[in-house]
């Protein structure tokens, strides 16, 4: 035990790397990877932080090359999240897989390999069968992406459960302040104040990232702060054009300040047709040629 605990104490190789990966600086993340003396498995953690960050650019193919069969099981796992979102055609197989190895005894409760079962199931809004694998938690990352399932589910509650066991484990750690910050978002009121000083403690602390700015953005929004907002949201633009999150968000406050938004939900409908945003979207143009059309 004296072992574990002195190694438990040690230093955090991972530590910059993750909270990059955590406050969505993925290019930061990719850059500064190369670090020395890690061990075996601090090499693997480091390799799919690494990875995932590729997935989060957009970088699908790049990983499903990178990663082979003889790589470790959370590797395979995030190769598979590339699989799912690469293209609409491999979901099911996708999915099939994942099943297959999350049955499988000798690899199934691996933490990697929950949370990608977790992030894949939410896509698909299955949040019943995310939470089977994602709720025995026993990672910060598995706890935080919880809070999100919940807050998907409507359960801020349950949320807020997930938040103290957080707290109890690590209060000041990154992703304990986001599922914060989220969750304060998610109820309202008052506690928009203090999910904005949560984003802008980020945004003194580290450097600025699409994430972080629209953290703010959305609290200036809840708050009628709509022009706040516009600056933050075309700063995040600058930092990424094609950030569905920003995307999404400049065509809801350009609405706010009577503004065109076509422009923003035109780009989003190219890169993402899939977001949420551009489904309703669709389905209001399409109720609306409906009634054009019982009209005539």
């Amino acid at each position: 035990m004296a072992a574990a605990a002195a190694a438990a104490a040690g230093p955090d190789h991972l530590f910059n790397l993750r909270n990059n990966f955590y406050l969505g600086a993925y290019q930061a993340a990719i850059n500064n990877s190369d670090l020395p003396h890690l061990s075996a498995d601090d090499a693997v953690e480091r390799d799919c932080i690494v990875f995932r960050s590729y997935i989060a650019l957009g970088s699908y193919q790049l990983v499903i090359n990178e990663i082979d069969a003889s790589a470790a099981t959370p590797l395979q796992a995030v190769k598979l999240l590339a699989l799912y979102l690469s293209s609409p055609g491999n979901k099911e197989s996708t999915i099939s897989s994942l099943k297959e190895w999350l049955s499988d005894p000798a690899i199934g409760n691996n933490a990697t390999l929950r949370l990608i079962a977790g992030i894949i199931f939410m896509h698909e809004e299955d949040y019943n069968e995310a939470l089977k694998h994602t709720n025995a938690g026993g990672t910060m990352e598995l706890h935080a992406l919880n809070v999100q399932i919940f807050l998907k589910m409507h359960r801020s509650d349950y949320g807020e459960r997930q938040l103290r066991v957080m707290q109890q484990i690590d209060e000041d750690h990154t992703l304990t302040q986001l599922a914060n910050a989220w969750l304060n978002l998610a109820v309202g009121g008052s506690k928009i104040q203090e999910a904005y000083l949560i984003f802008q403690d980020f945004s003194e602390k580290y450097p600025m990232t699409s994430l972080i700015l629209n953290g703010k953005a959305v609290c200036c929004m809840h708050m009628g702060n709509f022009d706040e907002a516009e600056t933050l949201l075309l700063e995040a633009l600058n930092k990424d054009a094609k950030d569905p999150e920003t995307l999404a968000n400049l065509v809801v406050c350009s609405l706010h300040l009577g503004k065109s938004s076509s422009r923003y939900l035109s780009q989003l409908k190219l890169s993402h047709p899939d977001h949420m945003l551009v489904k309703r979207a669709s389905s209001a143009e399409e109720n609306f040629e409906r009634a054009v059309q019982s009209v005539a």
